[in-house]
């Protein structure tokens, strides 16, 4: 069961999709939504003067605020507040300023679930765009479970379940079946084993526990490197959201879903569900 669910709001093209995906998970569960703003002074940029990785980005709609701008931030709000009211869902708004991953682990101490667009808090929160050391921030600090949205809105009707045995991905899976966001959905257990003995016993047990908790599911094995099959796999399976296990350590030490997970959120196009 949730009840909070904390979205941040940073103006970036991926922003509206994290506002509809937690205000239409609040509506579900009977929930209410908490909006973070975040103004970074370092990273402000006004409409006259948009980042050099803006060029050609859409920029040429200068009539659209510019990604992480107050403008593009005020817009977001009035997102939130309108989606809210139409969906007779609780809104809370948190006008922060400074850094933005302080004000996002501070605030998720009180919420069950985070949304955002991962991509975009790691791109405008770094001056440095340091993916590997935000992440391990985020993750260290116990911000989790997140759901990391893409850049287009999507229905969960299949998940896929990266699993590989560990600590950390068993907790992933346990944690997203037993919060039941989606109960509907169909479940996909897969696992990149070498050993096609250890894969059987892996997926048998995870399939029987996904069973235990009402979901349909099915299973794969894949003998084949995680960091370059799982997002095709995904894809091919049309998997509408993957699930996937991290740790400060396993991320540190990039070790076999800690590599992975990096090598993932540069590339995909599907939302993300991480927890530990």
């Amino acid at each position: 069961m949730i009840k909070r669910i904390l979205v941040g709001l940073a103006g970036t093209t991926f922003t509206p999709v994290a506002i509809q995906r937690a205000v239409a998970l609040a509506r579900a569960h009977g929930a209410e939504v908490t909006g973070v703003t975040v103004l970074d002074p370092r990273r402000l940029r006004s409409r006259e003067q948009p980042a050099p990785e803006e060029i050609g980005l859409g920029a040429h709609h200068s009539n659209r605020p510019i990604a992480g701008s107050t403008d593009s931030i005020e817009e977001s709000i009035q997102r939130l507040e309108h989606s809210c009211k139409e969906a007779a869902v609780k809104c809370r708004l948190l006008r922060e300023s400074g850094d933005a991953f302080t004000t996002f682990i501070d605030a998720a101490r009180y919420h069950d679930v985070i949304v955002f667009g991962l991509g975009s808090v790691l791109k405008y929160a770094s001056p440095r765009n340091d993916l590997h050391g935000q992440l391990i921030r985020l993750i260290g600090a116990g911000v989790r479970p997140l759901i990391a949205v893409s850049e287009e809105f999507r229905s969960i009707s299949r998940v896929l379940i990266a699993y590989n045995g560990s600590m950390e991905s068993a907790k992933a899976m346990k944690r997203f079946v037993q919060m039941r966001l989606w109960p509907e959905a169909e479940l996909k257990v897969m696992t990149f084993n070498p050993s096609n003995d250890r894969a059987c016993e892996l997926l048998a047990a995870a399939e029987e526990y996904c069973r235990a908790h009402g979901f349909r599911v099915c299973h794969q094995s894949n003998p084949g490197d995680p960091k370059v099959l799982l997002l095709p796999a995904a894809t091919l399976w049309q998997a509408d959201m993957i699930v996937m296990g991290n740790s400060a350590r396993s991320v540190l030490l990039r070790k076999v879903l800690g590599d992975t997970l990096l090598a993932t959120l540069a590339e995909t196009k599907i939302p993300l569900f991480l927890a530990q």
